[in-house]
């Protein structure tokens, strides 16, 4: 258990002196399904949690779509999502998200090294979104998202947008979504200092197989980022394949490739940049899971619920 908990310590840190962002959890799964198929639902348009990752993919939603999600993270690292959806007649679909972490209780102390009590630290996003159809099977969407952020005392506020299109094609059943996500700036800082947040332009399709019941997905993400060479750019992908066994039970599979660089350890990554899943349709409720492998760290297990209200 040390050894993991150490490994996770100089992870985090690495994470963060490359990143040079803020609200680095704004880029977490929530989502089991969206997890097991590594994130690549930028072309989906079936989940209210579409939002997340591209807000046009709500537009095409039915009724009043609720999902509830939580995540078993690393150590005592837990989160949380909610989003639903709802159409106005001759206005088009809103849909409000919200996305929270706890990071735990830590320890204080002072200069000295003498603990003086606990703290916690925790991240929080409220998201309102808004999608509509600009032409025949052609549709736009917008986020506004307020960020709060905490540790011990100190608190962070920002504020950000997400811009998404999709495109479909029904008699093929191609999907194709672009989107561009936490566009925007800190309101407040944690000290003096400003910090970007995790700016990430995707672009992403799916296939559904005409003679089978399977749907693959693919997700090119991080475009906006700087990289040595233009191949590059396209290392930062994901995939994901989705199998419909029956009209209950779904299998989910999928592969993160910059999380398997992220994640190797000298020569050894075992299973990580993985992850797979299930949804089980109850009556009316869906219920989904997700496992990810984090390779010689650990594992995160999501587990959600959703249904129409």
């Amino acid at each position: 258990m040390k050894s993991k908990l150490y490994l996770f310590v100089i992870l985090l840190m690495s994470t963060i002196l490359n990143a040079q962002n803020t609200y680095e959890f704004l880029r977490l799964d929530m989502s089991p399904r969206a997890a097991a198929l590594a994130g690549s639902f930028v072309s989906t348009y079936d989940d209210p949690n579409a939002m997340f990752y591209n807000p046009a993919g709500i537009a095409t939603l039915e009724g009043q779509p609720i999902s509830l999600s939580f995540v078993k993270h690393l150590l005592d690292i837990n989160s949380a999502s909610l989003s639903y959806s709802h159409q106005f007649e001759g206005i088009g679909r809103f849909a409000a998200g919200v996305q929270y972490i706890n990071y735990g209780t830590f320890t204080a102390a002072d200069e000295f090294g003498n603990k003086t009590g606990e703290f916690g630290a925790g991240d929080f996003a409220l998201t309102i979104g808004y999608a509509n159809q600009l032409d025949e099977n052609f549709y736009y969407g917008a986020n506004v998202k307020f960020i709060y952020s905490s540790i011990e005392e100190v608190s962070s506020t920002g504020i950000a947008a997400d811009f998404g299109l999709q495109y479909l094609i029904p008699d093929s059943r191609w999907s194709f979504g672009i989107s561009a996500l936490n566009l925007g700036g800190q309101l407040s800082s944690y000290y003096d200092t400003r910090e970007d947040l995790p700016l990430d332009v995707r672009v992403g399709f799916s296939k559904t197989l005409e003679h089978l019941p399977f749907t693959f997905l693919v997700s090119l993400n991080k475009l906006n980022e700087k990289y040595d060479s233009f191949g590059d750019r396209f290392q930062q992908f994901s995939v994901g394949g989705e199998f419909r066994l029956s009209q209950s039970f779904h299998l989910r599979l999928g592969y993160d490739n910059e999380k398997r660089k992220e994640l190797k350890i000298g020569t050894t990554a075992g299973l990580a940049g993985f992850s797979l899943g299930v949804g089980l349709n109850i009556s009316n409720y869906l219920i989904d899971y997700a496992f990810s492998s984090m390779g010689s760290i650990g594992s995160l297990h999501r587990i959600g619920v959703s249904t129409n209200l």
